[in-house]
């Protein structure tokens, strides 16, 4: 055995990077995605870089299975129980919007609806502390119900369960024993341990709605790989950008809702390790997509909380981005004016350069009509574009509007361009993070196509282009550890503190996290474990997550004057402001466990190929220009612009008054003129 590969599943595309353990050398290829049996994708995209799946030593993969359910409202119908009084919970939600001043704002529609909502006898103390017992007849007839009614999962929230478990430990093992393996059981204490009941019924619904097709689709793959000859197991990308294998994703299936968009993000985090900046925006444009994340002096910006389709989930999570933007985000007019996306081609019959019955204008189409793509080496030579098709697509769109079809092209990419622009200001602006003062990462299929267009309209004058930009997302797959965080509630105030009490709380978390890494097959001298506390000010309802990397033992003395003053300045960078004299309340413990594995390193750029250099018309602010179109594993010194570079995965723009250069690791460098 001797190849570690990563997968990315994507609407379009199906991307694999291999990584040969003897040589060091990394391959990437791609397959069109295949919705009807994703398997097919997959197989078809191995079959290109690893002929023996016996061979590969490592297998992970990211998946948008539970997302695509979640979005497309084609979860399990779920069964939810709750404590007695508190039926109501899920339904009446939280009183506060996220969009104050947004007139035609409506509350995301509950996954469970009201009728489907069963209560529990029992209740607990605030304190953990039993007053009634649980009345266990309830469990059964709600049990039954599921039986008879065909649900699918049955979602457990009672009570203060995160202060102790008992109640629903017991309610869980009655529904086991009626139900069998064929309903899937949630206990919302095992998905978060955390505080605020609405929040942690919301996790625990989601995970129950998106359960049983994500452990459909892993145990399908992962009996289909068995067949194929693979003899390791398949790991699965969870959202806070760790790995996990495929065993413990089926147990907890909501840690892979955003698997597959994250790999970008630890794709970008492996690339800090080797550029001059720490500090990175990781676009990541597909076929149907547009992802925006952040890597903070080396790390992934990462959330103990989020919001997804409206609905709050309580579980690290990479901070994302995403809108409807991609190669395959569709032209139109609406009212008199030009619109692009969030409706895409997707990979059938996809844009209609692909010749696969698609007629309507999109970005990739536009792309094609400017001359910003060769059409005869596209995707590496596997795909030969229509740039009839793509013309007439184009020339239709722009008869509707009056338009010269040449304008319309760049119009619609300038479109999707402002559009992605305004995604990044989302979450960099928006939040006080100036972009200018971070390098621009991208990849994707179609990211290194507009990425110095996009970062002249952000005022950023790095762009990084990373060898296999196309399959970036896989690779970053294989430059992440392995993951498990856990939670333990803590309330107490700064005078209630026990500092050893905290410390051996810490150690219990740290010894969980260190069992659970190796039942994942981490050796012991590749685990570790990191610890943050959730703190807030008294009065203050959220709380913000301070680590204890480089910090005094709680025990110490000057333990609480330094967490003190670091939750002020975490304060400071999030909310502009401080309050250093009010006191502080501790609300929970946090412990991550890592697993590392050996690094790839960064892909080298190969073994030039015998692509020759040509030069072609190609449309730039309105006007032709005679560009070059260069195959990236011959490029060597400095490259003016414009020009027009080609790779297996990814074709990458780089306009007129733009200079390029590829460093020591193969990064693809532009300086952009802002």
């Amino acid at each position: 055995m001797s190849y570690r590969v990563a997968m990315d599943i994507g609407g379009t595309f199906t991307d694999v990077v291999c990584y040969d353990e003897r040589t060091g050398a990394v391959t990437a290829s791609k397959a069109p995605t295949t919705p009807g049996d994703l398997a097919e994708g997959v197989f078809a995209a191995l079959g290109r870089v690893v002929h023996d799946p016996a061979a590969i030593s490592f297998f992970v993969h990211g998946t948008t299975q539970g997302l695509n359910a979640l979005l497309e409202r084609k979860g399990a119908r779920v069964l939810l129980l709750a404590s007695r009084g508190g039926r109501d919970v899920y339904q009446i939600a939280r009183g506060n919007r996220d969009r104050m001043f947004d007139l035609r704002y409506r509350k995301p529609a509950p996954l469970v609806p009201r009728q489907d909502v069963m209560e529990a006898g029992g209740r607990l103390d605030y304190r953990g502390q039993e007053l009634v017992p649980l009345d266990e007849e309830s469990v059964r007839r709600a049990a039954r119900r599921a039986r008879e009614e065909g649900f699918e999962a049955v979602a457990v929230c009672l009570l203060f369960s995160y202060a102790n478990p008992a109640h629903e430990v017991r309610a869980g093992e009655i529904l086991r024993e009626e139900l069998g393996d064929d309903v899937l059981v949630v206990l919302s204490h095992e998905v978060a341990r955390e505080w605020r009941e609405y929040e942690r019924t919301s996790s625990a619904v989601l995970e129950a709605y998106t359960g049983p097709v994500v452990r459909r689709y892993l145990a399908r793959i992962e009996r289909r790989f068995a067949e194929r000859g693979l003899a390791v197991p398949v790991h699965v990308m969870q959202s806070s950008g760790g790995l996990v294998n495929v065993s413990y994703a089926m147990r907890r299936p909501l840690q892979t809702l955003l698997s597959g968009p994250v790999g970008g993000t630890m794709g970008g985090v492996a690339a800090s390790r080797f550029m001059s900046s720490k500090n990175a925006i990781c676009i990541d444009m597909g076929g149907t997509s547009f992802d925006v994340s952040l890597v903070v002096n080396g790390r992934p910006d990462v959330s103990a909380e989020a919001h997804i389709e409206g609905y709050p989930v309580l579980m690290p999570v990479v901070n994302l981005h995403t809108i409807g933007a991609g190669g395959g985000s569709i032209a139109y007019t609406e009212a008199g004016a030009l619109r692009v996306g969030p409706e895409s081609a997707g990979a059938v019959p996809g844009p209609a350069c692909y010749g696969r019955g698609g007629t309507r204008a999109t970005v990739t189409d536009a792309n094609v009509v400017l001359g910003r793509v060769d059409p005869a080496w596209f995707a590496g030579g596997l795909m030969t574009l229509d740039v009839e098709a793509a013309g007439t697509a184009i020339a239709t769109l722009a008869e509707e509007l009056d338009y010269d079809p040449l304008n319309l092209a760049e119009g619609i990419c300038d479109v999707a361009n402002a559009k992605m622009a305004q995604a990044i200001r989302t979450l960099t602006v928006e939040h006080g993070v100036e972009p200018r003062e971070f390098a621009l990462v991208a990849f994707g299929g179609a990211g290194a196509m507009h990425a110095a267009l996009i970062a002249r309209e952000l005022g950023i004058s790095k762009v990084v282009v990373p060898r296999f930009p196309g399959a970036f997302s896989a690779w970053g797959m294989l430059e992440a550890d392995v993951r498990r965080d856990l939670t333990h509630p803590y309330f107490r105030s700064q005078d209630a503190l026990d500092g050893g009490d905290m410390s051996g709380n810490l150690v219990t978390l740290e010894q969980d996290a260190l069992d659970a890494l190796s039942s994942q097959g981490v050796p012991e001298e590749r685990r570790r474990v990191e610890h943050a506390l959730d703190m807030r000010y008294e009065g203050q309802d959220y709380t913000l997550t301070i680590p204890l990397r480089d910090c005094f033992e709680p025990a110490e003395p000057e333990f609480l004057a330094e967490i003190a003053a670091r939750y002020a300045e975490a304060h400071t960078g999030r909310y502009g402001h401080a309050t250093p004299e009010a006191p502080v309340e501790f609300v929970r413990l946090r412990s991550t466990g890592f697993g590392s594995f050996p690094r790839t390193g960064a892909a080298s750029a190969g073994v030039p190929d015998d692509g020759a250099p040509y030069v072609r018309d190609v449309i730039f602010d309105g006007g032709v220009h005679s560009t070059p179109v260069l195959r990236r594993s011959s490029l060597d010194g400095e490259l003016a612009g414009p020009a027009i570079v080609v790779e297996e995965t990814a074709t990458t723009v780089i306009p007129p008054g733009c200079l390029a250069t590829v460093d020591d690791n193969g990064f693809l460098i532009v300086k952009v003129n802002t």
